[in-house]
């Protein structure tokens, strides 16, 4: 059996500038998980001393707090620094614009519509920073009962299918005066749906590595599955399953943008052994 890696695959701009960051600022502490990977951020504290703290005002004056890529709670990240604690933002750049968007568009008199998942830590971010309040859509459905003003600015999180943010936008454009749509979703997503698509369409199985809380690469193994049923997500090579590789000619493999290459190593090689 042929293993063949997606043309594009695994860590992001935004989340090699996080781990640097990290590596950087040793003895602190990451506000939520810093990425969306559970093994990557066991290294971090191991190698690094960099910790997990899971509620903001656990910080006293003087520690070092790093802020996840995928962005704080604007309330929360003012009282951090108000309390005197040290400030490390690693927020992705990509998350940041949509941010600065939502407080923009809020104060220039528009519905602010976020199409994403509003438990995620990205989206709760987001929607704080629109002045006067956001609405947060996963779908079609999720607009038919609300009552939205004539102007409209649409945001989308930066993990998302194109193709279901465009479904949205399409329903809203003729039915209000304004509708103002931001391409939000990062070029490493775009670049990353691609290639998986591609891969998909040819290979026999294939196996999604990432956490199983990463929004990015839910994605990509959905997208796997519309092109080949024999889809598998993975934290690790010890998720995998010999049964999936049983006269099978092309193993596909691609990764979320959490994902370090020393996991993706581990899998490649462990799948070889099969």
């Amino acid at each position: 059996m042929k293993i063949e890696l997606a043309e594009n695959y695994g860590f992001c701009f935004g989340v090699k500038r996080a781990i640097k960051i990290a590596e950087e600022h040793q003895n602190a502490a990451t506000y939520g998980p810093l990425i969306h990977n559970s093994k990557e951020i066991a290294r971090l504290d191991k190698d690094f001393n960099v910790g997990l703290v899971d509620d903001f005002q656990s910080f006293k004056k003087g520690d070092k707090a790093i802020v996840r890529t995928h962005g704080i709670v604007k309330s929360e990240l003012a009282q951090l620094k108000e309390n005197g604690v040290n400030v490390v933002d690693a927020t992705c750049p990509y998350v940041t614009k949509p941010q600065e968007i939502a407080q923009e568009m809020s104060e220039a008199g528009y519905d602010v519509l976020i199409f994403g998942d509003e438990a995620h830590p990205e989206i709760k971010g987001v929607k704080s920073y629109a002045t006067h309040g956001a609405h947060v859509v996963t779908n079609v459905t999720d607009l038919l009962n609300l009552k939205l003003r004539e102007k409209i600015a649409l945001i989308a999180q930066t993990t998302r299918k194109v193709e279901d943010y465009m479904e949205v936008a399409n329903y809203l454009i003729p039915r209000h005066k304004e509708v103002r749509v931001f391409n939000t979703i990062c070029n490493a997503t775009f670049e990353n749906q691609e290639a998986i698509a591609k891969l998909a369409k040819k290979a026999d199985v294939m196996i999604i590595i990432g956490g199983k809380n990463s929004s990015n690469t839910k994605q990509l193994a959905s997208i796997a599955h519309d092109f080949c049923e024999n889809s598998h997500h993975i934290e690790d090579e010890n998720d995998l399953q010999s049964a999936w590789f049983v006269d099978k000619k092309l193993c596909g493999v691609s990764a979320g943008a959490s994902t370090p290459d020393w996991i993706i190593e581990k899998v490649t090689k462990a799948i070889e052994k099969l």
